[in-house]
C-alpha cells in the first residue's frame, strides 16, 4: 500500500538536526530536480521582496517566510513527520506511528508531496520552508508540471503492484497522476458529510474537515496493520476499522476509483 499525502501549509518552526543534505532524502533519483527548485527559490528570495512574496502567493506581512527560504541550506532540519503540522497531520499522528509497531509499514507506505522536494518520506530530514506546489516559479514554471515530469516514471514503478491511496488535494495531485494499470489500483479519497433535514438525507463534499478524516483513515490503516491489495479490500478494511466507506467505480478505464468516506452528524 502506498499512501499519498499533501504537505501542511503550517509547519514546525525549528529543527535541531544537521543542515540539509539532499543525498539523505527519499527518491534520490530526483536530487538534481530538487537542486534546480532550490536554486530557483533562492534566486527569487534574493531579489525584490514584494515580487518574491507575490510569486509565492504570500501577503506583504510574511517577510519571515522569505528569510526562512533564504536559509534553507544552513537551517537545522527535522523529520518531515515532525515538520508538517495542521489538521491532517494532527489526526495522522506520524510520530506515534513511527515510534510503534507500525513504524516499518509507515516508512514504506507514506509519501508526502512538496512543491520544493517533489515527494518525501516521513523520516526525511528537512528544514522549515514555504513553497506551494501551486506556485509558478521562475524560470521553472508551474511546479505541478515540473514535478510531474520528474516523478511520473519513478512513482509509477514505485507503485507497481501496490494499492495507491490518494489523500492529496488537487494542487498536489498535479505532480503525479497514476495512469494505466496503476490507475486501476488507485483510490482517490473523498469525504462527504451526511445530514438529515426534514427527513431528507443530504450529502455534501467536505473541504476543511476532510483533512481530519483523511488523516484519521490513514492512521487507522497503518496502526491497524491493514494490508488491502485492491480498492474493494480497502473499502472493506476501513469499514471494519469503523469508518463508513463506499467505493465508486471509475467512469472509464485508466482513471482511479473514488472512495467516499461518509461522516454523519
Amino acid at each position: 500500500m502506498l499512501i499519498l499525502l499533501p504537505p501542511s501549509e503550517g509547519k514546525a518552526a525549528d529543527g535541531a538536526g544537521a543542515p540539509l543534505d539532499l543525498g539523505r532524502l527519499s527518491l534520490p533519483e530526483t536530487t538534481a530536480a530538487r537542486e534546480a527548485v532550490l536554486d530557483a527559490l533562492e534566486a527569487l528570495c534574493a531579489g525584490p521582496e514584494d515580487a518574491a512574496l507575490a510569486v509565492l502567493g504570500l501577503p506583504r506581512g510574511r517577510r519571515d517566510a522569505l528569510e526562512r527560504d533564504r536559509a534553507l541550506r544552513t537551517a537545522p532540519t527535522l523529520r518531515s513527520a515532525d515538520l508538517y503540522t495542521g489538521v491532517l497531520y494532527d489526526h495522522l499522528r506520524l510520530p506515534e506511528l513511527l515510534a510503534g509497531p507500525a513504524a516499518a509499514a509507515t516508512r514504506a507506505s507514506v509519501l508526502v508531496f512538496s512543491g520544493l522536494w517533489g515527494a518525501v518520506g516521513p523520516e526525511d530530514p528537512l528544514p522549515p520552508y514555504r513553497l506551494s506546489m501551486g506556485v509558478r516559479l521562475p524560470p521553472l514554471g508551474p511546479l505541478g508540471a515540473f514535478w510531474r515530469g520528474h516523478l511520473t516514471d519513478l512513482l509509477t514503478k514505485r507503485a507497481d503492484g501496490e494499492l495507491v491511496v490518494d489523500c492529496r488535494s488537487a494542487t498536489y495531485a498535479a505532480a503525479f497522476r497514476p495512469a494505466g494499470a496503476a490507475a486501476g489500483r488507485t483510490v482517490a479519497v473523498r469525504v462527504l458529510r451526511e445530514t438529515t433535514v426534514d427527513g431528507t438525507v443530504r450529502r455534501t463534499v467536505v473541504s476543511h474537515m476532510a483533512k481530519a478524516t483523511r488523516g484519521a483513515i490513514a492512521h487507522a490503516l497503518l496502526a491497524g496493520g491493514a494490508d488491502p491489495r485492491t480498492p474493494a479490500e480497502l473499502a472493506a478494511a476501513l469499514n471494519d476499522l469503523g469508518h463508513a466507506a463506499e467505493l465508486r467505480a471509475p467512469a472509464r478505464r485508466g482513471v482511479p476509483h473514488t472512495l467516499d468516506v461518509v461522516t454523519r452528524d
